[in-house]
């Protein structure tokens, strides 16, 4: 009996674990069987590389909205990378316990807040922030609502992820190593370029590579902030229309459009597959720094 209940437990605790897989994969057939319509008619690579978006003349090009999403992914991890990762630094290597303490409770927060949130407090203070100060200062014109507004709220979006894995990965490399660097005379500085930084470099990576797949599909504080203007940005301060506010905006309007809802699936699905490659990217990476710090 004590066997039988045993390997009811596995099998059970199996069956919930394959859950999420199966779930992710049948969000894929679903995506993909929703976007044929469009990709019997259409080839992908037109499709993906295509600047024109005209629904009602059939035409559908995601190019604008992928570098759009593009455009303000890189201007949010330009960002946050630098101040995630030195903040993670103080953290695990400077501050003092009590900062610590009072710190990691405020990052929670920040992860906790919803993204519409973001979004009001985006339209509120940082769009009259870029279009009144930082465009004018720069000798242009910006309305605010650009690709730099965009990106600046979503690196702090994107701060908690990267703050988060980098301590882990900060955690995981032995005191051992800290303290033989610092008994052959390097300071602390020395310690943490030589010896932490380098440890903990895979994990680093893994960090910012699933910082980049929460921005890159980042939908209403974007949405809110960029502009959605459909054409390719030419520096930061041009309004954007990313893929997820191209999604959110139009799903469940002009339905009856042919094929716009096969072309907004594709697009959804384009999406997933990045984030997915993103996410599966980071872990394989996590894991591997982790199995080499033991």
């Amino acid at each position: 009996m004590r066997h039988l209940k045993d390997l009811i437990a596995r099998r059970a605790m199996f069956l919930l674990t394959a859950v999420p897989g199966f779930l992710v994969l049948s969000m894929l057939f679903g995506l993909l069987q929703k976007s044929r319509a469009i990709l019997a008619l259409k080839s992908f690579s037109g499709l993906l590389f295509g600047s024109g978006w005209h629904p009602l003349k059939g035409e559908f090009g995601f190019l604008p909205f992928l570098m759009g999403t593009l455009w303000v992914t890189l201007v949010a991890m330009v960002l946050a990378v630098p101040i995630s990762l030195l903040t993670a630094v103080y953290l695990s290597e400077y501050a003092p316990k009590f900062i610590r303490e009072f710190t990691k409770p405020v990052i929670d927060l920040l992860a906790g807040i919803p993204s519409v949130v973001y979004g009001v407090w985006g339209v509120l203070m940082i769009v009259p922030f870029v279009g009144k100060v930082l465009a004018p200062l720069f000798g242009v014109y910006s309305s605010g609502y650009s690709v730099l507004s965009g990106g600046i709220v979503l690196a702090i979006m994107v701060f908690p992820t990267i703050i988060h894995v980098a301590l882990e990965v900060f955690s995981s490399v032995s005191h051992e190593l800290r303290e033989t660097s610092l008994s052959l005379g390097a300071t602390k500085w020395e310690t943490v370029k030589y010896v932490v930084l380098r440890k903990g470099l895979q994990g680093i990576i893994a960090a910012v590579v699933l910082g980049l797949s929460r921005a890159f599909g980042e939908t209403m504080a974007v949405l809110m902030v960029v502009g959605n203007v459909a054409k390719i940005p030419k520096s930061v301060f041009d309004p954007a229309y990313p893929l997820p506010a191209l999604i959110a905006n139009n799903y469940g309007e002009m339905m009856s459009v042919p094929l716009y809802d096969s072309a907004l699936m594709l697009a959804a699905l384009v999406l997933l597959l990045v984030v997915l490659v993103f996410n599966l990217g980071a872990r394989f990476v996590l894991m591997k720094a982790e199995r080499r710090a033991e």
